[in-house]
């Protein structure tokens, strides 16, 4: 008896070409994002009058890291769902938006000197995570919960970002 092509198993990606793109958007958020941030912190950012809060530079580039691994791992669990799954499309969609957005964000806030820019960015930011988790939490329960500590830090970065414009306003 012959399976009818409706019927046929899915063909599931390399797990390797599913790592590449899970992994290779994150590192090139990261790349530019230090591109257009690092040669503005002794210059311009320094400058800045920056509320009690505001953490030691150097605290940025671990969490950083940390935080594009966890989301690259969610981005890969996303991926190594069946293509037909229902959601999958628009749950990776909503993902690389809330991942232009961070770029933005480094891009105006930085590239662009503007800390009231910024907060036109990080608002939206913060939201498309918050839609990112919505849309892996049916499809994989731990891909949404490793996007929990990236709510945190960007909530913290938008209460920094307004501060920082509030005080140099």
């Amino acid at each position: 008896m012959s399976t009818s092509p409706a019927h046929a198993p899915t063909a599931q990606r390399s797990i390797w070409i599913d790592l590449l793109i899970a992994i290779v958007p994150v590192v090139a958020a990261s790349l530019i994002g230090s591109a257009v941030t690092v040669p503005q912190i002794p210059g311009w950012y320094a400058t800045l009058a920056k509320p009690p809060f505001n953490p030691p530079n150097w605290i940025f580039a671990p969490v950083w890291t940390a935080l594009f691994a966890m989301m690259a791992y969610a981005a890969f669990r996303i991926l190594r769902l069946p293509a037909e799954t229902e959601g999958k499309t628009k749950a990776l969609a909503a993902y690389h938006i809330q991942l232009a957005l961070n770029v933005l964000w480094s891009c105006v806030f930085f590239g662009l000197n503007s800390p009231l820019g910024g907060i036109l960015v990080i608002v939206p930011l913060l939201a498309m995570i918050l839609v990112t988790i919505a849309r892996f939490r049916p499809l994989d329960q731990l891909a949404a919960k490793l996007l929990w500590p990236y709510v945190a830090w960007v909530s913290f970065a938008t209460l920094l970002t307004v501060s920082i414009w509030w005080l140099n306003r």
